[in-house]
């Protein structure tokens, strides 16, 4: 089931459709060629089933030797919010890490899974990528290189951009032909860091974000911005989804939310333009091709936060900087976070359900707290590395033994549905080509306070005339 990954010297050939093992090679080789003598992992080969085991990988509540992440269930049911940090994730320099938040019945399910298998098949699609390197006498990770054959980074930021792309695609793929797994109304966000040296390799779909705290020339914390919030009104993404006859409007009772819904149909009204799973919008222009980006860290970098959409929706980038950096210990940071969210979402919206929340916060110094830190606001370590309140137990299966309400499943009747109207804010006409300027428009003035899935789809039997 899923990828694996293997690092052993006798193990450098495919497993398998869904399992190719990954060369050593790799593991040994760093930024411009540089030889590790240490790997990262024993000689034995990794799979989706002893995952929970490998070291330097944690994905529940907790802290790690840069990191600390926290997930808070919100008011809709199962906790459909998944993360994870995976240090040493090839070589001793790169680290790893992603949020994703899930959607439709079975939502959490496909966070959980896409958390698990992502890491892998980009191993899988470093190693392939490698081997056709190799293979053609090229030496994509070789020191040594000329000028004329593009500097070493450059030949890395093209690797990891290929990497990034053919792993997404694999990964919806495997969704798609899951046996046990529905996607046709159920999907998942993705943001996804890779953190090589002061390289910094970013790929993310869905409107799940990560931002930077940064000093500037005063030695002041400043936000940053690193993703763009792929929402249907986007104005690239929008033309797309016309152009593959998918609807993008808003309801009467949420101008400021717009959905992308069936050609023929008001369902299932997903209110974001990229995403996994999904297939029943896969045909009209929902995809989940990568958006990708690379970026040269400075010694002003301080820290990255990824989150999901519940912490953006009540708190700007500046407030969560703010936070993050405020935190009394940086192992508490994450945990504090979602709390001012969970805050927020109560001032803000008393009526409203507050949304699942999750975090990582990397510290790029790749330092943690000491035990002094602990023991000046009465904490021990093992108290902030252990699960916290809210936090559901996942079996062996990947399921979870939830600690609260039954999952609402994040759909309306199609009762409640018909007696919405539309908004005249449906795209009309052409839509202008977006160059790089769309980039920095993420409609953070837009506010998304109601589920991502309105409803399941009805697929109505007569169907208008093309």
């Amino acid at each position: 089931m899923g990828c694996s990954v293997s690092t052993s010297s006798r193990s450098t050939c495919s497993s398998g459709s869904r399992g190719e093992a990954v060369s050593p090679l790799f593991f040994e080789i760093g930024f411009c060629g540089t030889k590790r003598t240490k790997r990262t992992f024993s000689d034995h080969v990794i799979t989706l089933q002893n995952l929970p085991s490998v070291p330097n990988r944690i994905f529940t509540n907790g802290k790690s030797r840069t990191s600390c992440i926290f997930t808070q269930q919100g008011r809709k049911g199962i906790n459909q919010d998944a993360m994870i940090v995976w240090e040493d994730f090839m070589s001793e320099d790169v680290t790893f890490c992603g949020v994703f938040d899930g959607h439709g019945p079975q939502g959490h399910l496909v966070a959980r899974k896409v958390r698990d298998a992502l890491p892998l098949k980009l191993l899988s699609s470093m190693h392939s990528y490698q081997s056709r390197q190799n293979g053609s006498g090229g030496a994509c990770l070789k020191g040594n290189l000329k000028k004329s054959d593009g500097s070493p980074e450059d030949r890395l930021n093209c690797l990891w951009k290929e990497t990034f792309m053919k792993s997404y695609k694999a990964m919806d793929k495997e969704l798609r032909s899951h046996p046990n797994l529905d996607c046709f109304c159920s999907g998942s966000t993705a943001v996804t860091i890779v953190k090589q040296g002061p390289n910094l390799f970013m790929g993310y779909i869905g409107d799940s974000r990560a931002i930077m705290g940064s000093k500037d020339s005063n030695g002041s914390m400043v936000a940053i911005q690193l993703t763009v919030d792929l929402k249907p009104d986007l104005p690239r993404e929008a033309e797309r989804i016309k152009k593959c006859r998918g609807r993008v409007f808003a309801l009467q009772d949420e101008p400021e939310v717009p959905r992308v819904w069936l050609p023929f149909d008001d369902a299932p009204g997903l209110a974001m333009a990229r995403a996994f799973g999904d297939f029943c919008l896969k045909e009209y222009g929902v995809i989940s091709i990568p958006e990708f980006s690379h970026r040269l860290l400075t010694e002003r970098d301080q820290f990255i936060v990824l989150a999901s959409d519940g912490v953006w929706d009540v708190l700007s980038n500046e407030e969560v900087v703010e936070i993050v950096s405020l935190a009394p210990t940086r192992s508490s940071a994450a945990r504090i976070l979602v709390d001012s969210a969970a805050r927020e979402w109560k001032l803000k919206y008393p009526t409203s359900k507050m949304d699942d929340c999750a975090v990582v916060c990397l510290f790029l110094d790749g330092k943690m707290d000491t035990e002094s830190d602990y023991e000046e606001q009465g904490l021990s370590s093992a108290t902030v590395q252990s699960n916290h309140s809210g936090n559901a137990i996942e079996t062996d299966d990947g399921q979870k033994t939830e600690l609260y309400l039954p999952r609402n499943f994040t759909v309306r009747s199609s009762e409640e549905s018909d007696s919405y109207g539309r908004v005249a804010a449906e795209f009309e006409g052409n839509v202008d080509a977006v160059s790089t300027e769309d980039q920095n428009w993420s409609g953070l003035e837009g506010v998304t306070r109601v589920n991502s899935l309105v409803q399941l789809p009805r697929f109505s039997e007569e169907r208008p005339n093309p």
